[in-house]
This record gives C-alpha cells, sequence and structure tokens, in this order.
C-alpha cells in the first residue's frame, strides 16, 4: 500500500470518518465555528545518513527527524495528522493540514484555531487573518518587558480561585502591536489577555502599573510630534478594551493543553505515534548548505559590483587628478612668471632692498593664496583616487575569501536524504483511527451505563 502511495486515500478517509464521528461538520454550521487545536510533534530518526533535522520536544536537541501536524477538535480528539520533512515550520503545515480536511470532508470554513506559541509570527497571522480565521496562541516572553508594552489595558478580574475563595490568578483584557519584518508595513494590532500569576512576586521597584503612562503612549512613533505645526490629534483610547472577554480566551487557550497535549500524551503516544516505518531515502539538495551558499553567492555577486564601481572611481579620479595637477602647475607657473617680471621691474627702478623683500613677499603670499585652492582640489581628488583604490583592494580579497568559502562548502557539502513518508502517514492514521475507536467507545460506556463506570 505504502509503494501504492495508498495513503492519501486513507488519510481522507481518516478526516470524513473522524469528522462524522465526533460531527465536527454539523458543529461547524453553528453561528459559532469550532476551536480546532493545531499542534506540530517530531520524531526523531536516527540515521548515519543526514536528513532534514528539527527540535525534538522538550529535550532541546536538534536531530534528524519527521515532522507530524496534528488537528484536533476542542474536544481533544484527533481528526487528522499529516506527515513532512523535519525541517517543517508550523506556519507552513497548519494552512496545508487545514486545506486537506477542509477539501476531503467538505465541512465549512473553520476559523478559531488554538495554537502553539511557534505560530506567534505577524506575517502568517496577518496572513491567516486575511483568510477570515481567528487564531488564538501566546506571546513570547522576549515579545514584551511589562503592562507598559500594552495598550488598552482593561480591568482585572478574577481566572482561577482555590477551594477557600482565594483568586490565584486574574486575566485582563488588552491590546498588542505586533511588530512586521518589514517596518514601513502598519504593525498588527492584537487582541491579548494579560493572565497575572498572584503566587508569584516579582520584585521591582517601582511597579511598572503604577507608573502613570503617557497620554500620547497609543500614537505611532511618527505621529508623536504634537509640538509641531499642523499635528493632527486623534481620539484617545478607551479606558478599558470590552470588545473581548479576557476571561474566555484565557481558558480557550487553557484547555489546549488537557484537549490536545494530553491526548497526544495519553492516547497517541501509548499507541507508538513515536515509531518510524520505513526508512527508504531519496536525494534531495541539502538545504542547510543552499542556504549558506545563497548567502555566500549573494554576497559575492555584491563584491564584485562593488569592486568594479570602486575600481572605475578610482581610475576616473587617478586622470581627473592627473589632469588638475597639470592645469595647477601651468597656472602655478604663469603666475610665477608675471611675479618674476614684477620683481624684475622692482629691481629695475632700483628700491632699497627692505622694500624689495616686503613687496616680494606681499607679491608670493597673493600668487599663494590663489593657487591653495587649485592645489586642495588636486589633493582633494588624490585623496578620493586613493580611497577607491583602496577599495577596489579591499574587494578583492573579500571575493577571493567568498570564493574560497563556496570552494570549501561544496567540498564538505554532504548528500542529505529525505525520507519516504507513505508507510509512516498509513501507520499514523491506522493509530488516530485505534485512538478514535477508543475514544468513542469509552465515551458510549460512560454514557449507556453513567453508574455503573462511576462505580
Amino acid at each position: 500500500m505504502a509503494i501504492a502511495k495508498a495513503d492519501e486515500a486513507f488519510t481522507a478517509t481518516l478526516a470524513r470518518w473522524t469528522s462524522a464521528l465526533w460531527q465536527v461538520k454539523t458543529s461547524s454550521q453553528e453561528a459559532i465555528s469550532p476551536h480546532v487545536y493545531v499542534d506540530g510533534h517530531r520524531k526523531a530518526v536516527y540515521t548515519q545518513t543526514l536528513i532534514p533535522r528539527g527540535l525534538i520536544g522538550n529535550s532541546g536537541k536538534i536531530l534528524g527527524c519527521r515532522a507530524l501536524v496534528l488537528l484536533h477538535d476542542d474536544q481533544g480528539h484527533p481528526l487528522l495528522a499529516t506527515t513532512h520533512r523535519g525541517d517543517l515550520h508550523l506556519t507552513d503545515g497548519i494552512p496545508s493540514v487545514l486545506t486537506c480536511y477542509k477539501h476531503v470532508t467538505e465541512a465549512l470554513h473553520l476559523t478559531n484555531l488554538v495554537v502553539d506559541r511557534e505560530a506567534m509570527a505577524a506575517d502568517f497571522l496577518a496572513q491567516l487573518n486575511a483568510h477570515g480565521r481567528i487564531i488564538t496562541t501566546i506571546l513570547k516572553m522576549n515579545q514584551y518587558s511589562g503592562l507598559n508594552s500594552f495598550t488598552n489595558v482593561g480591568s482585572f478580574v478574577p481566572l482561577t480561585v482555590d477551594r477557600h475563595g482565594t483568586v490565584l490568578r486574574e486575566v485582563a483584557p488588552a491590546q498588542f502591536l505586533l511588530t512586521r519584518p518589514d517596518g514601513n508595513e502598519e504593525p498588527l494590532r492584537l487582541t491579548v489577555a494579560l493572565i497575572r500569576d498572584l503566587r508569584r512576586t516579582v520584585s521591582c521597584s517601582p511597579s511598572e502599573e503604577d507608573l502613570p503612562r503617557a497620554w500620547w503612549a497609543d500614537i505611532r512613533h511618527e505621529e508623536v510630534a504634537w509640538w509641531q505645526e499642523g499635528w493632527q490629534a486623534t481620539p484617545a483610547p478607551a479606558t478599558t478594551a470590552e470588545q473581548i472577554d479576557a476571561v474566555t480566551l484565557a481558558q480557550t487557550y487553557i484547555h489546549r493543553w488537557p484537549a490536545q497535549e494530553n491526548v497526544i500524551k495519553d492516547f497517541l503516544l501509548p499507541l507508538g505515534l513515536d515509531t518510524n516505518h520505513r526508512f527508504a531515502k531519496t536525494p534531495v539538495i541539502n538545504s542547510e548548505v543552499a542556504k549558506k551558499r545563497e548567502v555566500l553567492e549573494k554576497r559575492c555577486a555584491n563584491v564584485h559590483r562593488f569592486r568594479e564601481a570602486a575600481r572605475e572611481k578610482a581610475h576616473w579620479a587617478s586622470k581627473l587628478a592627473t589632469k588638475l595637477w597639470k592645469q595647477t602647475k601651468e597656472c602655478a607657473e604663469a603666475l610665477y612668471r608675471v611675479l618674476n617680471e614684477q620683481l624684475q621691474a622692482l629691481e629695475a627702478q632700483e628700491v632699497s632692498e627692505g622694500t624689495y623683500r616686503a613687496e616680494r613677499k606681499k607679491l608670493k603670499a597673493e600668487v599663494d593664496a590663489e593657487l591653495e585652492p587649485l592645489w586642495q582640489r588636486v589633493y582633494r581628488v588624490q585623496e578620493k583616487s586613493h580611497q577607491e583604490s583602496t577599495k577596489h583592494e579591499c574587494y578583492c580579497r573579500e571575493q577571493r575569501d567568498l570564493l574560497r568559502a563556496l570552494e570549501d562548502l561544496a567540498a564538505k557539502e554532504r548528500m542529505m536524504y529525505e525520507l519516504d513518508n507513505h508507510k509512516d502517514q498509513l501507520m499514523t492514521v491506522c493509530k488516530l483511527a485505534l485512538a478514535n475507536l477508543g475514544m468513542w467507545i469509552v465515551g458510549f460506556s460512560v454514557s449507556a451505563n453513567p453508574t455503573r463506570i462511576s462505580t
């Protein structure tokens, strides 16, 4: 079946069956689309040949692997899984698995996605938002420094309480401006829920939330010039962000852990999800070496262009310096010839020695003052020629180093192989089907005889 590439048919059958089993199509026809959970999972592959690599779980190790993209419903039932290369990023896997599921099940547009922090990319979020999807994810810690990183911060309300009624965690609505990679584009405005854990304390003096916020803190940097003429005022932001339910938003993401992470750990991993099947390989382009080669070749092309430009500038500056030097030399000879004639006229008048010396000094100073800007121009052009010549030499040396780096990269390049994932996808489909069957049997037994199951 793997050789016949039957995994595509099996994957489509699994998607249709799980959709009918858990009535995903029926629930998606409601006014509000149900939440679905998407996550990536990597299976380490130990081989002596070079295959695409990825970060393996919480171990922090970069190993050759296969990558799975898992789709779960809001109750944690695994709906679909697809197998990819180990270097697949989740932002590339999410659109593919959603398209696959929608195509084979003919379900309505799934708009509410809950994804891990790996999906926190401005362009990716903007792309999905343009297609009418709502992404619930989590900010990375290096993206904010405190409450002053957010705008429109609302009031904190209880999120979690203990048995004695003591508030353990509280949440507040806010907004966050996510910078786009292209600085010319408008930042992406995100609606966020700020969760504050009251069991953890951080010493700070003074508290960031107690610091007064500037009245222009919500205005873009290039529009803050309120002291300049023609500044256009904009309405001040509301004191609270009431357009979202912060408690619901926080609970939606928190529910991902028991609904998806625990299902993977309790159902799929015991069924051998991390087991790899079939290790047939086909040679592919070494993606890591290709990235390095692309950078080196781009820099080498730029250096070649810079080198030629520096050579041309040095050549023309040298010619101009020679031309200006000759012109200045001729002008100096002419001026000094006139100076000598004036001095000879003074000698013919038989002036005193003191008068002759003073007049000669005066006339020479006038000639030197007239020649000084001409010689300075010559020196500037010569300096320019020297600088361009030095730059030309540096670019020649750098180009040789880049060519050496390219040759060394080609000499050390290892052939990369891509695993054949057809059999592995077939086995993954079978494991997901078995997990769904087990979940359905347990759920049916509980609903049929709740007293006995409880006992």
